[in-house]
């Protein structure tokens, strides 16, 4: 589907337009340059010499030929994970009429650039381009022409506000808006969020999934790949060398070879097995994410990183090999049991406490309003990490980050025989984390009270549950994967919005369990 961006004069349709298909590595088209080019004119020109009605006669039919033609070219070869598309950037006043609309809205997504009028004299105080409806007195003609299409512009429900922004972060907020991401720092894929079913009937080779998502999801998967399929097991548990083996016996009895595509359908357990199985067999196949989870869908299907566990902790063995697509669509939560989303809340909080305050405050609203709101949640949390990731792609540096909660969080899941989830193990790590950040002088105790409302409200536990052996957890913590010969490298909040790397000296693993006092009395792992 293709992106319009549309709005008043001024508002930099074109310069972000520019920016944003490259980073989404799509073509970029400004409608208003290919009216002048067809016509051989300027639009003042357009304007002056035939009127307002004949040129947006001419606007509608370079908008439909345009568009038509761009949807018709079609990719062949290898699997296409996107259909062809492009960034175009409309007038002012294109989609004034209502087939252009309508024509426009039935071929993408509309997003809205809004601006003050302040910011919009002041860039088109500097623009040398000619503005027909605006010649004369810029500042009554402008407030004329917002006035006149106040109603029209207030109608379109994706709005940007590009006041007090530059261009790469109005850009960032598209992205945001419109849950589409291009990554390209390990290997090129994109990530999007969305209905599943917008997807292309396409061929792949084979779907992976476990039990309890097959019941629910498996059929509609395999009537948009036509693939065969292999259900495993369900829990981390079976994230082990006897389930990676099965797979690739599956992969050689389905005759996969390297051009084949794998299917991941499932949660962070599913994703980081099929990822591993495919970056092994025949040296590498190409392997697609559909994360079924809220976890998975904004942190473990995000990265490239695969694996499996040992006995003696979680993802000791691994690598990295990044899906061709990650296809988060939040309508594939709506059987996800509720102990699961809760669990995969624990995953957003930490992306809001990494670098995203809004996110944050956005989760203290509590799990209801969390609900209602899901896509834009999703969306911001996406965000987070890819950021991160593109930055550091192989977490040689900043990417640590992402390990808040999890150094603490991995230890007490791992010490709870995985009775407790992933995400209620990070939210006790995040507590427990956050607590010694005080406790050694990063931060003010108000973050500690935060961090612990934000969860509490989610329904997340934040205490270490008494029956755990602080000595196992210390153990655990040793053999991690985040350990050198001398010390373990934490990632601690110093404020909503900015983590800073620690290293901890072995000896002082004790003074971070003892920051996330244990509970009094015994606590169930659904507290």
């Amino acid at each position: 589907m293709h992106i319009f961006l549309y709005g008043p004069p001024g508002t930099g349709k074109t310069t972000i337009g520019k920016l944003l298909a490259r980073r989404l590595k799509l073509p970029f088209l400004d409608l208003d340059r290919v009216i002048e080019t067809n016509a051989g004119m300027s639009i003042s020109q357009i304007m002056e010499t035939q009127g307002e009605t004949a040129f947006r006669d001419l606007e509608t039919a370079v908008l439909m030929e345009t568009v038509g033609h761009a949807l018709s070219v079609t990719e062949r070869g290898r699997l296409q994970t996107r259909p062809t598309e492009s960034i175009i950037a409309l007038g002012g006043g294109a989609l004034l009429r209502e087939e252009n609309r309508a024509f426009v809205e039935s071929k993408g997504k509309v997003i809205f650039l809004a601006a003050k009028i302040d910011t919009l004299m002041e860039r088109l105080g500097k623009d040398s381009n000619q503005r027909p409806l605006l010649a004369g007195d810029l500042e009554s003609k402008l407030s004329a022409l917002l006035e006149k299409r106040r109603e029209h512009y207030n109608s379109f429900p994706l709005k940007i506000h590009v006041d007090g922004k530059t261009t790469e972060q109005n850009a960032h907020q598209a992205q945001i808006a419109l849950g589409r991401h291009h990554l390209s720092a390990m290997g090129e894929y994109d990530v999007l969020v969305g209905q599943i079913s917008n997807l292309s009937r396409c061929p792949a080779s084979i779907i992976i999934t476990d039990e309890n998502v097959a019941k629910f999801h498996l059929e509609k998967v395999q009537n948009l790949f036509n693939a065969e399929s292999v259900i495993l097991p369900a829990g981390e548990e079976h994230k082990n060398l006897e389930t990676v083996s099965r797979l690739w016996k599956a992969f050689l009895e389905n005759g996969l070879d390297r051009k084949s595509t794998v299917i991941a359908l499932g949660g962070g357990v599913i994703g980081d097995l099929t990822g591993f199985a495919a970056s092994a067999y025949m040296r590498g196949v190409d392997w697609i994410a559909i994360p079924t989870t809220l976890l998975a869908m904004v942190d473990a299907s995000l990265g490239g990183k695969t694996g499996f566990d040992l006995p003696e902790g979680k993802n000791l063995i691994g690598a990295f090999h990044p899906p061709r697509l990650v296809l988060a669509d939040p309508q594939l939560l709506s059987t996800l049991p509720e102990r699961e989303f809760r669990s995969g809340m624990a995953e957003v909080v930490k992306h809001g406490v990494i670098a995203d305050p809004e996110l944050f405050a956005l989760c203290k609203h509590g799990m209801e309003w969390v609900k209602a709101n899901l896509e834009e949640v999703i969306k911001r949390a996406i965000a987070v990490k890819i950021g991160i990731i593109e930055d550091d792609p192989y977490e040689k540096g900043i990417r640590a980050a992402l390990n808040l909660g999890h150094t603490v969080g991995h230890a007490v899941e791992l010490v709870s025989g995985f009775r407790l989830r992933h995400g209620e193990a990070v939210a006790i790590g995040m507590a427990a984390e956050a607590g010694y950040a005080v406790r050694v002088g990063l931060v003010a105790h108000g973050l500690v009270e935060a961090v612990e409302e934000s969860l509490t409200a989610l329904g997340l536990p934040i205490r270490i549950p008494e029956e755990m052996s602080k000595d196992e957890i210390i153990r655990a913590m040793r053999v991690d994967k985040k350990k050198n010969a001398k010390s373990i490298r934490f990632a601690l909040p110093v404020e909503i919005g900015r983590v800073e790397l620690v290293d901890v000296s072995m000896d002082d693993l004790e003074s971070v369990i003892a920051s996330g006092a244990f509970s009094a009395t015994k606590q169930s792992p659904t507290q």
